[in-house]
């Protein structure tokens, strides 16, 4: 097949290079995110998935909406089967996606209809999913609503972070895609049409997002520190400075202290009084300082007293 690809992050780089190593598929084009300036200098960076376009000679293009009518002649100007997204972060017109013979096909980070939406990945965690898994998807013009295609389902780990689930879920996406694109060239392609009752929208993460409220349950804040794990992190302030909280357990047991007080002070961490169970943090990173584990941060503060 002749497949424009269009995806922005880490997540699509895998796919699209599952594509590219394909024999019986050629990428004609990918289209992704305008580049964007970072750091004080403002210097343009490339989008993950343009570099990897760039490093194998394929044409990229950065619309600053792919519904301008005039990027979407272009787009009809380039020889295309099927148009396949992987998180590329702009929502298509109808008339591109009747554009292809095969319509587009989208690779999500869920098992639809579970999680819809920008963070499918951590809200598995943070809503305590026992599995998650890679859904190709018929794409309408709605959000992550089309007919589900094909799925692989992967249980969630105990320790699973947000970053190391992201890592597994893109993984499983290059080969699920290229299983739908011969199902679909063969004509056996199932679509199952989604249940809306069952859905859930995984919303946008926002920094304020990570900021921990004590008065919940120990476990709803323990998945808070592994599914905001690496951005925007789990957070709560330590003696006016912001901390991050990388890692942290739970103890079913409680006190009579407040919620936020420190109750224990142990050799490899410290526990914190939460509405149920206690959060015993592992590893920190006080604002200004390098992440540590816990054990490091107690040699030079003494939180016994502290709330959080």
């Amino acid at each position: 097949m002749n497949v424009i690809f269009m995806g922005t992050p880490d997540f699509a780089v895998p796919v699209l290079q599952a594509l590219l190593d394909a024999d019986e598929h050629r990428v004609t084009a990918v289209v992704t995110q305008p580049d964007k300036a970072r750091g004080r200098s403002g210097k343009l960076v490339f989008t993950p998935v343009k570099e990897a376009a760039v490093a194998h000679g394929i044409p990229v293009h950065t619309p600053e909406r792919v519904k301008d009518k005039t990027f979407v002649e272009t787009l009809r100007g380039i020889p295309c089967d099927v148009i396949v997204v992987a998180a590329f972060g702009q929502i298509l017109s109808k008339e591109i996606l009747e554009m292809p013979k095969y319509g587009c096909i989208n690779v999500h980070a869920s098992l639809l209809p579970r999680w819809r939406g920008a963070a499918p990945i951590q809200w598995a965690i943070l809503a305590g999913d026992a599995t998650t898994g890679i859904t190709t998807m018929q794409m309408d013009e709605g959000l992550d609503t089309g007919d589900m295609l094909l799925k692989k389902e992967i249980a969630i780990r105990e320790d699973e972070t947000g970053e190391s689930l992201f890592d597994r879920l893109s993984e499983l996406g290059g080969p699920l895609l290229l299983e739908t694109l011969s199902k679909a060239e063969q004509g056996t392609l199932p679509r199952v049409k989604q249940d809306d009752a069952e859905s859930t929208y995984a919303k946008m993460l926002r920094k304020e997002l990570g900021k921990l409220d004590f008065s919940k349950e120990a476990a709803e804040l323990e998945r808070y520190v592994r599914g905001l794990n690496s951005w925007p992190s789990a957070y709560t302030y330590f003696r006016g400075k912001m901390m991050k909280i990388w890692r942290a357990s739970v103890i079913d047991r409680n006190t009579e202290l407040p919620c936020g007080a420190v109750a224990e002070v142990e050799k490899d961490g410290f526990c914190i009084q939460t509405g149920n169970g206690l959060l015993k943090v592992l590893e920190v990173q006080l604002e200004g300082k390098k992440r540590m584990k816990s054990a490091d941060f107690l040699r030079g503060n003494d939180v016994a007293d502290d709330s959080f």
